[in-house]
This record gives structure tokens, C-alpha cells and sequence, in this order.
């Protein structure tokens, strides 16, 4: 993959439908915070979690599965374990012949998996969280404290 910001802009601004995989109910999870941030940018994002079936998250209900998701997905952001992508990756390229990209959070790689979806025309993304590339490509890290060009503290 070019972890280029070009082409993290091209995914952030041709995406629509996020299903997150693995997402959390509890705020203080990152999968949750993640997707809410996603969906205050203006993002679908479908939350998928069989333990929070039926609940609502970011104005969506989850689903149990991705074969549960009846809309159009642009874009699949795994939250589990490495040795649960080929099944999720799988699941994805069979739910939706329209994929653009599978995103692996932070410590999730899957070279196999990858190269599967890879060979579907499928764009991979992997050890990255896009509410950091978000936020460092649009100007954003100031939001949770960073880059905020404040200098806190001067000598007299």
C-alpha cells in the first residue's frame, strides 16, 4: 500500500459507508471513540459487534456481522485480533463486490489476508488508525491536544 497523504485523501474523500468491525459500546474504548469520531465527520458508520446486536451507535443499529449490512460499504476498519482478519476480510469481499478499502487499526496486520483482499482490487491498509491520519492530514491534531503552535512554558 502508498501510505502516502495522497493516497489517504483519496480514500478520506471517496469513502461514504464505514462498517467498523469489532466496535465497542463503551466510550472509552478506541474502537468506539474511532467510529464516533468518524461519524461526526460525516461518515455511515455501521457498527459490528454480535455482543452489541440491536443496539444504536452514531445514529446507526449494530449488526452481528458483516453479511447482517444491507447498504452499500465503502470501507471495512477492523478492531479484532490479527488471527480474525482472513475470516473478516473474507466476509467483506463476499458481502460487498464493491469494496474500496480494508482498514487494520493500529497492531493489526494480516499479510495474507492483505494480499487476498489486495488480489479483489481491494485497497489495504494496515497498522494505521484513520482518526489519526484524518486528523493529521486535515489539520486536526490540535483537537486532542497536539500540535496545538502553543509554547507553554518560557524562559523570563
Amino acid at each position: 500500500m502508498d501510505y502516502s497523504d495522497a493516497a489517504f485523501n483519496q480514500i478520506f474523500d471517496t469513502v461514504k459507508t464505514i462498517a467498523v468491525v469489532g466496535v465497542s459500546a463503551n466510550p472509552v474504548r478506541p474502537s468506539y471513540y474511532v467510529a464516533r469520531y468518524l461519524a461526526l465527520k460525516g461518515y455511515t458508520v455501521i457498527p459490528v459487534n454480535p455482543r452489541e446486536v440491536g443496539k444504536t451507535l452514531f445514529g446507526q443499529t449494530c449488526v452481528g456481522s458483516l453479511n447482517d449490512i444491507l447498504c452499500k460499504v465503502d470501507m471495512v476498519d477492523i478492531f479484532r485480533r490479527p488471527e480474525f482478519v482472513p475470516d473478516i476480510v473474507d466476509a467483506a469481499i463476499s458481502a460487498f463486490p464493491d469494496l474500496k478499502v480494508i482498514w487494520m487499526q493500529i497492531g493489526v496486520e494480516h499479510g495474507q489476508a492483505a494480499e487476498k483482499a489486495r488480489a479483489h482490487g481491494i485497497t489495504v491498509v494496515e497498522n494505521r488508525c484513520p482518526k489519526i491520519e484524518y486528523q493529521r492530514l486535515r489539520g486536526e491534531l490540535r483537537m486532542g491536544g497536539f500540535a496545538t503552535g502553543v509554547i507553554s512554558s518560557k524562559l523570563p
